[in-house]
Order: structure tokens, then sequence, then C-alpha cells
């Protein structure tokens, strides 16, 4: 049981937690601020917090240390902790997440690259954990994970409720090791379950080919080992902070191929940096063309980010883009952009629709806050993360397309292409 010291020593511990909260939404965008962290916070006057309003936090407090069955009792800082969690959760958004110093510590190396996996990118959607995209030739790849496959089991745990960073903490693990996993796909009769193992997931970036005559083709006809006549493919598997370099070595393979006819494939793309999508679509458009805009909610002013203006193709360009389930966030602001200006048209199925900003803020030496700070909006003003994108040329993939490896979709692509002078 607490004393009245311990209690409002406790109190003014999370009053500063909330207030670090509120001091963030109130202030300017600066990234990561190392400053933040300080043990002689002011609680702001603003903030209007009584006694009565914590009776309910404190009553179950002392319920659980009277009541709770179990051989040890929590460290106070652990339920801290839980209490910040379950602030961020308050927000409604699945993206906002507390890290306490364990999942913290995980979520940088996660976001360094190095990590150990299945390799797919899942996130929330209709109320189920979803794949937004296997990464290719990782082991859920390999197993045949498909974008938009539902899960709703991890080894012996349902999935309701389970908020995504809590997900991902279970399926990532040591190399070699198994862990099972049960999905539900549309248009299968019945669950899915998978054990798939573990890897290094090693995360590609770019590949192209051409297409001519009705098939792929590197033999060199030419000094450039391209042929002319034929469809360039560029498919991009993500947007890191290498894609734009490697992204102009494709354009500059493209210009010398002396084709006009260019597939981009975005399919199973979960994204990645914004600077890459910004840089990368100022290829296709003028300097000035509005490419996304980050919407703060009112808590300051509106960014617009324009073409750099590279724009290095003029209206001879035939640009057919692939999407799907698994196109989201950077995907989504690349693909909206070129289509709004009528750049290109999107051929396959709607994308995923992750259109939200998030910032990493440091709570303490060794905790985060990741909370979603705006929202990107497309050149028209679509909000990305209420619809994903609605392809100009819808074609769906059937599971027999899929058996028979009958690329439907890159398939009707090269057809309009080739059709077209």
């Amino acid at each position: 049981m607490l004393d009245n010291k311990d209690q409002k020593r406790l109190t003014r511990i999370v009053l500063i937690a909330v207030s670090l909260l509120i001091a963030f939404f109130a202030g300017n965008y600066t990234g990561q601020r190392s400053s933040d962290i300080s043990t002689n916070i002011k609680i702001p006057s603003d903030i209007s917090l009584t006694d009565e309003q914590f009776e309910p936090f404190w009553k179950t407090w002392r319920v659980l240390s009277e009541k709770f069955v179990t051989a040890t009792t929590t460290d106070s800082q652990d339920r801290i902790w839980g209490a910040i969690k379950g602030l961020a959760g308050s927000q409604g958004d699945p993206y906002t997440v507390f890290f306490p110093p364990e999942e913290d510590k995980n979520f940088k190396s996660d976001i360094a690259g190095n990590f150990e996996g299945v390799g797919m990118e899942i996130g929330q959607k209709d109320g189920f954990l979803t794949v937004v995209a296997p990464i290719k030739g990782s082991p859920a790849d390999k197993a045949g994970v498909r974008s938009g496959d539902k899960i709703i089991k991890i080894n012996d745990q349902t999935t309701a409720d389970l908020p995504v960073d809590k997900a991902v903490k279970i399926i990532r693990g040591k190399k070699g090791t198994a862990v099972n996993i049960t999905f539900i796909r549309e248009g299968a009769s019945a669950p899915l379950e998978k054990s798939i193992i573990r890897d290094t997931i090693d995360i590609p970036t770019i590949q192209t080919e051409i297409k001519s005559g009705g098939t792929s083709s590197t033999t060199a006809d030419d000094s450039t080992g391209l042929r002319s006549d034929g469809i360039f493919i560029i498919k991009l598997f993500s947007f890191t902070a290498q894609a734009p370099d490697l992204f102009r070595k494709a354009l500059r393979e493209f210009i010398s191929s002396g084709s006009h006819k260019l597939v981009i494939d975005l399919r199973g793309n979960p994204g990645g940096y914004l600077d890459a999508a910004w840089d990368m679509a100022s290829w296709f458009l003028p300097a000035g063309d509005t490419i996304v805009i980050e919407d703060f909610g009112g808590k300051r002013a509106n960014q617009i980010y324009r073409s750099k203006g590279y724009n290095i193709f003029n209206k001879n360009l035939k640009l057919i883009i692939l999407v799907d389930a698994g196109s989201a966030s950077a995907s989504e602001i690349f693909a909206g952009a070129l289509q709004e200006h009528k750049v290109g048209r999107l051929l396959g199925t709607k994308t995923f629709g992750k259109g939200s900003v998030q910032e990493l803020v440091p709570i303490t030496e060794n905790t985060s806050l990741k909370v979603t700070i705006a929202r990107w909006m497309t050149p028209n003003g679509h909000n990305l993360s209420h619809d994903g994108l609605v392809p100009d040329i819808e074609v769906k993939v059937t599971q027999k397309d899929i058996d028979a490896k009958n690329d439907v979709q890159m398939n009707k692509a090269v057809e309009i292409l080739r059709k077209e002078p």
C-alpha cells in the first residue's frame, strides 16, 4: 500500500508524463529532441488535473496491490510505463505507441535495419492486424503470405486487440526458429496456418527488365544492352535512403533503351522515406507542382512538398504504375502525385491506405513515444489514410492466377502499352 507521500510522488511522475505529451503536441515539429528529456519539468499551467480525476487511477493501483494473484509485486516503474502506454493508446491511433526501455531498444534496432524475423510489414486495417506486404524473398514471401492477409493468431495468442508493436515483438525472433501464424484470406474457405522459419531480413530496393514480343529480356540487341522496341519495367520494392540514386540509374537505363513506354511496379511496396518519394516523383513533374501535402490537423501550417523540377520526360512518355493492397505510405505518395497530375495511370487494385506521419520523440533516456503528427494528402486533397488510392484500371488477381503464376496485372499493363503509339 502506498502512503500519502509516495502517492503524491507518483502522481507527480504521471503528471510529468502527461505534460511531456501535451507539450509535444503544442510545440513546433523539430524532429527528435534529446533536450526534451529533463528531471525537473514544470507542469504547464494550462493542464488542470485534479485529485478527484486521479482517484480511479489510484484506486485501481491499490486494488492491484491488494488483490492481484502473483508471486511477486509488480515494480512501480513498470506500472507507470503501462499507464503511459495506455495514455498513448487512448488516442485511438494504432501507430501512436509508447516504448518502454526494452521495446525502445528493439524498435530502434528494427529501424536501423538490423533485425531477424519473417519479413513482412503489418498494420491495422478494419480492426484486424493485416499484412501490408511480405518482403520479396523473405520467409513470409516464400511461405505464400500475401498482402491483405489478416492475422488472427500468433503461436497460441489471438490477435484481437493486440497492438501492432506487440505483434511485431512476438513475430520477430532468432534466426532459425519458427513462429506459427494463422491468417484469414479473402476468398479462402478456412483459416491458413503457416509455420514460418525466421531469418535475417535483407530488404531489396530495385530491379529492372525489358519486355519485348511478350517476353522478358536482358539480351543485348545494341550497344546499350537493351531492346529499343520494348516496354521498360522498374520494380521498386521499398523507398529506402538509397532508392533515389538507384531509381535515377534505372531511369538512365530506360532512356538509353530508346523506349518511351514504362511500367513502374509498386505492388507489395510498403513505403519508406518521404524524401525518397518526393525526389523520385520530381523526375516526372515540373518545378512547383505539388507532390504531397503534410496536414498537421491545425496544430501548425500545412507543409507542401513541391517537385524539384527534374522533369526530364515529355508528353511522349507512356507510363503505367502497378499498385495493390500492399502499396502503402511512400508508394501512395508517389503514385498519387503522378496519377492526379495525369502523368501516369494506376493499374491493379486499391492501395493499403497508410497516409500518416510518425515522429519518434524521446521521453526519457531509454524510452520513446512514436506519435502520429500529421496526415498525408494528395495534391487534390485526398486523405490517403481514409481510402488509399483507387486505380484507373482495376485488374484483380485470382487464386487460379497465382497458382498458374500468371501475372495478369503486368500482362494487362504490357498489353495496353503495346497498343499505344
